[in-house]
């Protein structure tokens, strides 16, 4: 089935782990052990976006499949 929502530019932290099919805390927990080098990093960042670009990545990072429309 091909999505029929238009293409965004970036995604809230809420809209990416929706986009990704998992939660918050398991985003957050894929930033803290792949992007970031310290928690305290995530503290310097006063709002979190995301790009397409950053949820394929997340994707790779997390052996997820590149399609988001073939999720399990």
């Amino acid at each position: 089935m091909v999505s029929t929502r238009p293409a965004k530019s970036q995604y809230t932290e809420v809209e990416a782990a929706e986009e990704l099919g998992i939660s918050v805390d398991r985003l957050r927990t894929m930033i803290r052990s792949h992007v970031v080098e310290r928690d305290e990093d995530l503290t310097n960042v006063p709002v979190t976006t995301f790009q397409p670009s950053d949820l394929l990545i997340l994707r790779l990072l997390a052996g997820m499949p590149t399609d988001p429309t073939t999720r399990d």
